[in-house]
């Protein structure tokens, strides 16, 4: 799927490293992982518990050599230590998402995503990793108004996740100045695309339309629909991390970036999108809003495209169709 893109510089000895994925079996972690071994990495290596990630999304490179998968979890100390040991770069993607499903159990998710950092970025400290990306999110801003978002201006959380992702942020700004890692945030908007799971109580909106829409079913949208996201699709994200996995320019690390394609949509326009893609009619269910969701979102992506190069080649419209594509012949 990335033969055809190339993030990195050619002219740099990057995939010639060794490149750890946390959360390698998920969605956008399995993207990466398919980018690195898709453009020759030395090595890539996978830690997945398997409660989110498909083992079947890296199937594919399971018997080769360049490749090692390592199921457990990420709050396990010896594992971390084993799975660090000898590696270059580490992009962190494990999480515990879904912002109810913090409100529901806040302990789960702060295990997961708190200590489950901590224990990753002290294992990087101790193997000498030379740089470590980690995923945050778009729900860091929480109830501050500014649109389009900037990457200082932070409001109230409004989850437990948001939280999680935020003591993210601070822990990674501290040992940066306390161990002089290189480390670099990225803030996730509502990524989608291809292996995107649309079952479970706590699956994204676009995944859930599709499924709806492909079996003649309502679809549930929360509140009005008008709430408007910044739908970003998943080879945008696998842009963002290369780059800053790859970037030689020093002066990007020690930051936080917006990942996003700087367009938004709304909720109630997205699904009649997929309609007009799929050629079905519109099947509409409304329920209450959701907790803890903001309103509106819509990212600046300057400092991402100044710092990093970051180019979203592929807009939302684009996007839905290849995920309708792939749902289809999934």
């Amino acid at each position: 799927m990335y033969q055809h893109v190339n993030f990195h510089q050619d002219n740099n000895d990057f995939t010639k490293g060794k490149f750890l994925i946390t959360g390698g079996a998920g969605f956008i972690g399995s993207h990466l992982v398919d980018y690195l071994m898709e453009h020759g990495a030395t090595e890539v290596r996978v830690v997945d518990n398997l409660s989110e990630g498909k083992k079947e999304n890296i199937e594919h490179w399971l018997n080769n050599e360049r490749f090692s998968f390592f199921e457990g979890d990420i709050t396990d100390v010896e594992l971390m230590a084993k799975a660090c040991d000898g590696v270059d770069y580490i992009s962190h993607q494990a999480a515990l998402g879904s912002v109810p499903r913090s409100i529901k159990t806040p302990l789960a998710t702060n295990e997961a995503n708190v200590t489950g950092f901590l224990t990753v970025l002290d294992a990087a400290r101790n193997a000498g990793v030379k740089r470590v990306v980690y995923a945050s999110s778009s729900s860091v801003y929480g109830d501050h108004p500014q649109l389009p978002k900037l990457e200082n201006a932070i409001g109230n959380s409004l989850s437990p996740y948001a939280v999680s992702k935020r003591v993210n942020e601070l822990y990674a700004d501290v040992f940066g100045r306390c161990y002089g890692m290189e480390l670099m945030g990225l803030r996730y908007f509502n990524i989608f695309g291809p292996r995107q799971k649309p079952d479970g109580p706590y699956a994204a909106v676009i995944p859930l339309f599709l499924a709806s829409i492909m079996n003649d079913e309502p679809a549930q949208i929360n509140g009005d629909g008008e709430q408007t996201r910044d739908f970003t699709f998943v080879e945008n994200a696998v842009q963002a991390n290369i780059r800053s996995l790859a970037t030689p320019n020093s002066a990007a690390a020690g930051k936080v970036y917006n990942v996003a394609v700087g367009e938004r949509m709304s909720v109630i326009e997205m699904y009649k999108v997929l309609c007009e893609f799929a050629g079905k009619g519109l099947n509409l269910v409304h329920r209450e809003p959701r907790e803890g969701d903001i309103r509106d979102s819509l990212a600046d992506i300057s400092l991402a495209m100044t710092y990093l190069g970051y180019q979203p080649a592929v807009k939302m419209r684009n996007g839905l169709m290849q995920t309708l594509d792939w749902f289809r012949n999934s």
